[in-house]
Protein backbone atom coordinates (compact mmCIF):
# COMPACT_ATOMS: atom_id res chain seq x y z
CA UNK A 1 0.00 0.00 0.00
CA UNK A 2 1.72 3.67 -0.98
CA UNK A 3 0.58 6.93 0.80
CA UNK A 4 2.32 10.20 0.47
CA UNK A 5 3.96 11.54 3.17
CA UNK A 6 5.19 15.62 3.23
CA UNK A 7 7.44 16.76 5.99
CA UNK A 8 7.02 20.84 6.51
CA UNK A 9 10.40 21.69 7.92
CA UNK A 10 11.86 25.34 8.90
CA UNK A 11 14.30 25.31 6.04
CA UNK A 12 12.45 22.69 3.76
CA UNK A 13 9.47 21.36 2.39
CA UNK A 14 9.37 17.32 1.21
CA UNK A 15 7.66 14.28 0.46
CA UNK A 16 7.22 11.64 -1.98
CA UNK A 17 5.18 8.22 -2.05
CA UNK A 18 5.39 5.63 0.65
CA UNK A 19 5.41 1.68 0.78
CA UNK A 20 3.77 1.52 4.24
CA UNK A 21 4.15 -2.79 4.30
CA UNK A 22 8.57 -1.62 4.62
CA UNK A 23 8.56 2.01 5.75
CA UNK A 24 10.19 3.07 2.70
CA UNK A 25 10.26 6.42 0.15
CA UNK A 26 9.20 3.94 -3.24
CA UNK A 27 10.50 7.45 -5.56
CA UNK A 28 12.98 9.64 -4.72
CA UNK A 29 11.62 12.62 -2.82
CA UNK A 30 11.29 16.09 -3.79
CA UNK A 31 12.10 19.06 -1.67
CA UNK A 32 11.75 22.66 -2.14
CA UNK A 33 12.57 25.66 0.29
CA UNK A 34 10.34 26.50 2.88
CA UNK A 35 9.54 30.23 1.73
CA UNK A 36 10.46 33.38 3.91
CA UNK A 37 8.36 34.56 5.73
CA UNK A 38 6.98 30.98 6.07
CA UNK A 39 2.82 32.33 6.25
CA UNK A 40 -0.14 29.55 5.92
CA UNK A 41 -0.54 30.43 1.90
CA UNK A 42 3.27 30.58 0.98
CA UNK A 43 4.05 27.20 2.90
CA UNK A 44 0.93 25.53 1.22
CA UNK A 45 2.10 26.46 -2.14
CA UNK A 46 5.21 24.16 -1.18
CA UNK A 47 3.05 21.32 -0.38
CA UNK A 48 1.10 21.68 -3.14
CA UNK A 49 4.30 21.65 -5.81
CA UNK A 50 5.75 18.83 -3.72
CA UNK A 51 2.72 16.59 -4.35
CA UNK A 52 1.86 18.09 -7.86
CA UNK A 53 5.45 17.14 -9.02
CA UNK A 54 4.33 13.19 -8.36
CA UNK A 55 0.97 13.87 -10.04
CA UNK A 56 -0.50 11.98 -6.77
CA UNK A 57 -4.72 12.56 -6.26
CA UNK A 58 -4.82 10.38 -3.09
CA UNK A 59 -4.47 10.59 0.61
CA UNK A 60 -2.01 13.25 1.85
CA UNK A 61 0.12 13.09 5.77
CA UNK A 62 1.74 16.24 6.32
CA UNK A 63 3.63 16.92 9.16
CA UNK A 64 3.97 20.65 10.87
CA UNK A 65 6.59 22.14 13.27
CA UNK A 66 4.59 22.67 16.21
CA UNK A 67 1.66 21.61 18.27
CA UNK A 68 -1.47 20.11 15.93
CA UNK A 69 -4.72 19.51 18.13
CA UNK A 70 -7.20 17.41 16.70
CA UNK A 71 -5.29 16.72 13.30
CA UNK A 72 -6.37 19.79 11.88
CA UNK A 73 -5.45 23.14 14.21
CA UNK A 74 -1.72 24.56 14.67
CA UNK A 75 -1.53 25.70 18.20
CA UNK A 76 2.57 26.63 18.29
CA UNK A 77 4.73 28.10 14.99
CA UNK A 78 8.31 28.59 16.31
CA UNK A 79 9.79 28.34 13.54
CA UNK A 80 7.64 29.46 11.48
CA UNK A 81 5.04 32.68 10.57
CA UNK A 82 3.21 33.55 13.54
CA UNK A 83 0.46 33.85 11.19
CA UNK A 84 0.11 29.66 11.58
CA UNK A 85 -1.33 30.02 15.09
CA UNK A 86 -5.32 28.86 15.38
CA UNK A 87 -5.35 28.13 11.58
CA UNK A 88 -6.86 24.95 10.26
CA UNK A 89 -4.10 23.37 8.45
CA UNK A 90 -5.98 20.08 7.36
CA UNK A 91 -8.86 22.55 5.78
CA UNK A 92 -6.18 24.93 4.23
CA UNK A 93 -3.79 22.32 2.75
CA UNK A 94 -7.09 20.04 1.81
CA UNK A 95 -7.89 23.14 -0.27
CA UNK A 96 -4.97 23.74 -1.66
CA UNK A 97 -4.26 20.15 -2.80
CA UNK A 98 -8.09 20.63 -4.81
CA UNK A 99 -9.70 18.35 -1.90
CA UNK A 100 -7.50 15.64 -1.45
CA UNK A 101 -7.55 13.73 2.27
CA UNK A 102 -5.80 15.45 4.47
CA UNK A 103 -4.02 14.77 7.40
CA UNK A 104 -1.84 16.90 9.91
CA UNK A 105 -0.08 16.39 12.48
CA UNK A 106 3.61 17.51 14.59
CA UNK A 107 6.61 17.11 12.54
CA UNK A 108 8.63 14.84 15.39
CA UNK A 109 5.44 13.23 16.76
CA UNK A 110 5.50 11.66 12.83
CA UNK A 111 9.42 10.87 12.77
CA UNK A 112 8.66 8.73 16.44
CA UNK A 113 5.97 6.65 15.12
CA UNK A 114 7.77 5.86 11.47
CA UNK A 115 11.23 5.03 14.20
CA UNK A 116 8.98 2.78 16.59
CA UNK A 117 7.37 0.84 13.58
CA UNK A 118 10.04 0.26 10.82
CA UNK A 119 13.38 1.46 12.88
CA UNK A 120 15.58 2.53 15.63
CA UNK A 121 12.53 1.94 18.25
CA UNK A 122 10.97 -0.95 16.89
CA UNK A 123 9.76 -3.37 19.14
CA UNK A 124 11.41 -1.05 21.87
CA UNK A 125 9.05 -1.37 25.67
CA UNK A 126 9.69 1.20 28.35
CA UNK A 127 10.04 5.03 27.96
CA UNK A 128 11.23 6.05 24.19
CA UNK A 129 12.22 9.75 23.23
CA UNK A 130 12.72 10.38 19.55
CA UNK A 131 14.49 13.84 19.38
CA UNK A 132 14.68 15.33 16.19
CA UNK A 133 17.79 17.95 16.08
CA UNK A 134 17.39 20.59 13.09
CA UNK A 135 16.27 24.37 12.42
CA UNK A 136 14.88 23.59 16.31
CA UNK A 137 14.47 20.40 18.62
CA UNK A 138 11.34 18.06 17.84
CA UNK A 139 10.62 15.67 20.24
CA UNK A 140 8.47 12.42 20.19
CA UNK A 141 7.60 10.53 23.63
CA UNK A 142 6.55 6.94 23.62
CA UNK A 143 5.35 4.79 26.80
CA UNK A 144 5.11 1.30 26.24
CA UNK A 145 4.87 1.93 22.43
CA UNK A 146 2.31 4.61 23.12
CA UNK A 147 2.54 8.35 21.44
CA UNK A 148 2.07 11.04 24.12
CA UNK A 149 1.27 13.70 21.50
CA UNK A 150 3.00 17.41 20.87
CA UNK A 151 5.35 16.95 23.93
CA UNK A 152 7.79 20.32 22.21
CA UNK A 153 10.87 19.01 24.90
CA UNK A 154 13.05 21.32 22.51
CA UNK A 155 11.41 24.33 24.49
CA UNK A 156 12.20 23.27 27.58
CA UNK A 157 14.38 26.01 30.03
CA UNK A 158 18.65 24.96 29.52
CA UNK A 159 20.98 27.23 30.97
CA UNK A 160 18.79 30.30 30.80
CA UNK A 161 17.68 29.72 27.26
CA UNK A 162 15.00 27.69 25.47
CA UNK A 163 17.20 24.74 24.79
CA UNK A 164 16.83 24.52 21.05
CA UNK A 165 18.35 27.83 20.86
CA UNK A 166 21.29 26.56 22.26
CA UNK A 167 21.54 23.08 21.05
CA UNK A 168 19.82 22.72 17.96
CA UNK A 169 21.84 22.19 14.41
CA UNK A 170 20.79 25.48 13.83
CA UNK A 171 22.48 27.00 16.51
CA UNK A 172 25.94 24.83 15.86
CA UNK A 173 25.60 26.52 12.51
CA UNK A 174 25.07 29.99 13.62
CA UNK A 175 27.49 30.07 16.44
CA UNK A 176 30.15 28.03 14.28
CA UNK A 177 30.33 25.57 16.96
CA UNK A 178 33.37 22.30 16.48
CA UNK A 179 31.39 19.16 16.78
CA UNK A 180 33.14 18.99 20.37
CA UNK A 181 31.44 22.15 21.34
CA UNK A 182 28.62 20.69 20.10
CA UNK A 183 28.32 17.44 21.87
CA UNK A 184 28.61 19.56 24.75
CA UNK A 185 25.55 21.55 24.27
CA UNK A 186 23.46 17.93 23.18
CA UNK A 187 24.87 16.37 26.26
CA UNK A 188 23.26 19.27 28.86
CA UNK A 189 20.36 18.78 26.80
CA UNK A 190 19.90 15.02 27.13
CA UNK A 191 20.65 14.93 30.69
CA UNK A 192 18.12 17.40 31.94
CA UNK A 193 15.10 15.53 29.78
CA UNK A 194 17.00 12.54 31.24
CA UNK A 195 16.39 13.61 34.83
CA UNK A 196 12.69 14.28 33.45
CA UNK A 197 11.76 11.41 31.75
CA UNK A 198 14.25 8.41 32.66
CA UNK A 199 13.97 7.21 29.26
CA UNK A 200 15.28 3.83 28.58
CA UNK A 201 16.53 5.15 25.03
CA UNK A 202 17.15 8.10 23.19
CA UNK A 203 16.64 8.32 19.47
CA UNK A 204 18.15 11.07 17.81
CA UNK A 205 16.79 12.13 14.53
CA UNK A 206 16.97 14.68 12.15
CA UNK A 207 18.99 15.74 8.94
CA UNK A 208 22.04 15.63 11.37
CA UNK A 209 21.64 11.99 12.32
CA UNK A 210 23.31 10.87 8.72
CA UNK A 211 26.44 12.37 10.86
CA UNK A 212 25.98 10.59 14.12
CA UNK A 213 29.53 9.36 14.20
CA UNK A 214 30.91 12.64 14.42
CA UNK A 215 29.39 13.33 17.75
CA UNK A 216 27.32 10.65 19.59
CA UNK A 217 30.48 9.06 20.67
CA UNK A 218 32.07 12.55 22.33
CA UNK A 219 28.12 12.06 24.65
CA UNK A 220 28.99 11.21 28.18
CA UNK A 221 27.35 10.83 31.38
CA UNK A 222 24.14 9.49 30.10
CA UNK A 223 22.31 6.79 31.08
CA UNK A 224 20.00 6.07 28.93
CA UNK A 225 21.14 4.58 25.30
CA UNK A 226 21.38 6.42 22.60
CA UNK A 227 21.14 5.76 19.04
CA UNK A 228 20.77 7.64 15.64
CA UNK A 229 17.48 7.29 13.83
CA UNK A 230 17.84 4.58 10.94
CA UNK A 231 14.80 6.57 8.71
CA UNK A 232 16.95 9.23 8.99
CA UNK A 233 15.57 12.74 7.55
CA UNK A 234 13.05 10.47 6.07
CA UNK A 235 11.11 9.88 9.18
CA UNK A 236 8.53 12.35 8.94
CA UNK A 237 7.89 11.57 5.63
CA UNK A 238 7.02 7.72 6.45
CA UNK A 239 5.15 8.66 9.86
CA UNK A 240 3.25 11.45 8.05
CA UNK A 241 1.93 8.90 5.00
CA UNK A 242 1.81 5.97 8.46
CA UNK A 243 -1.09 8.61 9.81
CA UNK A 244 -2.58 9.41 6.97
CA UNK A 245 -3.18 5.55 6.30
CA UNK A 246 -4.71 4.83 9.42
CA UNK A 247 -7.46 8.37 8.87
CA UNK A 248 -8.23 6.48 5.67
Amino acid sequence: MQIFGVDIGGSGIKGAPVDLDRGELTEERYKVLTPHPATPDAVADGVKEVVGHFGWTGPVGITFPGVVTGGATIRTAANVDKAWIDTDARALLGERLGGLPVTVLNDADAAGVAEMQFGAGRDRRGTVLLLTFGTGIGSALFADGELVLNTELGHLELNGHDAEKRASTKAKEDHELTWEQWAHRVQKYLAHVEMLFSPELFIIGGGVSRKADKFLPLIEGIKAEIVPAQLQNNAGIVGAAMRAAKSA
